[in-house]
């Protein structure tokens, strides 16, 4: 059973690294090209895997570590501005200087 397992852990990361390779966003792609980093993980079969999984992607993020801080009002990929708290919001700080409108009171003098 070992041995199966010692045999089919290269395929497997292999078939993980060309998933991931053709998930990664272009501009994600550092040092060669998507189709040759594909070519090396086909052709150079334990090496190009490791290869691509080690220093092929440039935004990796490992298990545990912290996510990027990044400025929540910067336009994001698709031009929108990102999502900022109450604070940081003008419009919602100009809010607070208004007067708030009470609500009706009932009238129950019968």
């Amino acid at each position: 059973m070992l041995r199966i397992v010692i045999e089919a852990l290269p395929l497997l990361i292999a078939i993980y690294a060309v998933v991931d390779l053709v998930q990664t966003p272009e501009d994600d792609v550092q040092g060669l090209p998507k189709l040759v980093w594909l070519l090396l993980i086909v052709l150079i079969f334990v090496v190009g895997p490791v290869a691509w999984l080690l220093v092929g992607r440039r935004s990796r993020r490992l298990p545990g570590m912290l996510p990027r801080i990044e400025d929540p009002a910067a336009p994001r990929p698709g031009g929108r501005p990102g999502q900022t708290a109450p604070d940081d919001d003008p419009d919602f700080l100009r809010g607070l200087n208004r007067p708030q409108p009470r609500p009706p009171e009932d009238d129950e003098s019968v």
